[in-house]
């Protein structure tokens, strides 16, 4: 198989897989192994891009905040001083994490400016001539490489 044609059956791939394909159907439906599906998702950090793509900071805060509903009732239900005593670390888990998601900027935040962006780069570029279509190329290549460190990390 040529670089050129395995190139386009690993940007196929991962479009699939973004889109919330099984690695088992992807690799049905481009005709290479499960196994190379596999490999290709893990060297690019597929799931943490799909993860990203997919939940967006308050919907995360939402889940917490529903588990830890879920663990208050535990509680009020049980007579037991463990299932109590085991509460408050969770609890005190889970306020830190939200505290977390709060103060940091997310991958999904990052891609959503740089959608953003890119939608007012279209839109300047229309009376502006030094946007160039290369230009815009080379500055979305550019967000790619930055999302797809901050996703490694």
């Amino acid at each position: 198989m040529g670089k050129k044609r395995y190139d386009n059956l690993k940007r196929v791939a991962k479009s699939l897989y973004l889109n919330g394909e099984t690695q088992n159907e992807i690799a049905d439906k481009i005709g290479v192994s499960r196994v190379t599906v596999g490999r290709w998702a893990n060297e690019g950090n597929w799931k943490e891009q799909r993860a990203a793509k997919n939940i967006t900071r308050p919907e995360l805060v939402n889940k917490i905040l529903q588990t830890i509903d879920r663990l208050l009732d535990l509680v009020s239900e049980s007579d037991d001083p463990a299932v109590v005593g085991g509460l408050s670390d969770k609890l005190a888990k889970f306020a830190a994490a939200i505290e977390k998601l709060d103060k940091k900027v997310s991958v999904v935040d990052t891609v959503e400016v740089f959608m953003a962006f890119g939608k007012w780069l279209q839109y300047r570029r229309r009376f502006d001539p030094e946007l160039t279509p290369d230009l815009i190329k080379s500055i979305n290549k550019y967000q790619d490489m930055y999302i797809n460190e901050q996703v490694s990390k």
